[in-house]
């Protein structure tokens, strides 16, 4: 019989890669879709799987639901890749994004002990935990300092998994994943405005492109790599928690430039704080300037991790950097603008 997966969150971007990997691989995958909502299946589509999963509604800060699903289908493996993930949105929606993040957690973890069900559970936790960083690079024992509602609600579904695998000897761990991107990314992360929007300067956008704090230092990998990595962590024979990144920096103002280069522009930054402006050196084009409304309340400004970890444990190393990302994304959203963004990814 083939594995059972379960993946909440799969229409994201991790969920659509991961379901992909493990289809290729045999299992049986199952998808959770919020009740009530417009089902947004571009990513599955774009990957050629949207036919391939079997969904189910599921409200996951509904425990009676979260129950009464895990009894029906007892799965062998249970990734949480859902979640109000955009920071931004977390100080808007505080009550909401401590809900999904936190209580979804929870009630999976509480119906599995209650069920006793023999299964491993994946917790999606995330860089922005550390905050304002108290040490660089990042690793495991690094304290959390988390900057927002977002990386708040995340610490405590973090802590909560790891609670639960030694006060109950479950199996369940988390991957504290650094910033990955694709070209299925959601449109409203940096990465991917900055992408897309540059395949729009390409076919006459007239526009700049409007960004926050050029100078916020990220660790970006590429989202198709580290999905392998959390298959390893949920398949490994002693539970713990890892740190998946790439350990490379860049600002974003090097990844602006690195995504301007391969749109064939040649970049130059001028000003400083909310005045300065990228100029295409060829044309004198305006490619971006800086909007102070896409400053957070609370910044982080420096997220760089240690991957040696998982790297002893399971050999797993990035093969794609930042640089590799910028230009995978920028040559995807040029090619998808010419199709008209069929997919709508």
């Amino acid at each position: 019989m083939k594995n059972k997966v379960l993946i909440l969150g799969i229409t994201g971007q991790d969920g659509s890669y991961l379901a992909q990997h493990l289809l290729k691989n045999g299992y049986k995958v199952y998808g959770t879709l919020r009740r009530g909502s417009t089902y947004k299946l571009g990513r599955l589509d774009f990957l050629g799987i949207v036919d391939d999963i079997n969904y189910i509604p599921l409200e996951i800060t509904e425990f009676s639901n979260v129950l009464s699903i895990l009894r029906e289908l007892k799965p062998d493996y249970i990734y949480n890749l859902a979640a109000q993930s955009f920071v931004e949105d977390s100080f808007r929606h505080p009550a909401l994004t401590t809900n999904v993040n936190y209580m979804g957690v929870l009630n999976f973890l509480e119906a599995i002990k209650i069920l006793n069900l023999d299964c491993s559970f994946y917790q999606a936790s995330t860089s922005e935990m550390f905050g304002e960083v108290l040490e660089k690079p990042q690793s495991e024992i690094t304290p959390f300092n988390p900057m927002s509602p977002y990386g708040v609600s995340k610490c405590a579904a973090h802590q909560l998994v790891k609670n639960y695998r030694i006060a109950y000897d479950m199996r369940c761990s988390s991957g504290i994943l650094f910033n990955h991107e694709s070209p299925l990314r959601g449109r409203e992360f940096v990465t991917r405005k900055i992408s897309r929007q540059m395949a729009q300067h390409t076919k006459g956008r007239k526009t700049p492109i409007q960004l926050g704090n050029l100078s916020s230092i990220r660790d970006w990998g590429y989202a198709p790599e580290f999905i392998l990595a959390m298959e390893k962590i949920i398949n490994a024979k002693n539970m713990d928690d890892y740190i998946v990144a790439t350990n490379e920096v860049a600002t974003v103002r090097d990844f602006f430039s690195k995504s301007a280069v391969v749109a064939g522009y040649d970049p130059i930054f001028e000003g400083e704080g909310i005045n300065e402006k990228c100029i295409d050196r060829k044309s004198s084009k305006v490619l971006c300037e800086v909007n102070k409304s896409f400053f957070r309340p609370t910044d982080v400004v420096y997220l760089q991790g240690d991957y040696s970890a998982i790297n002893k444990a399971f050999d797993w190393k990035p093969d794609s950097l930042w640089e590799d990302v910028a230009e995978k994304m920028t040559i995807s959203d040029i090619d998808l603008y010419d199709k008209n963004d069929m997919y709508g990814v």
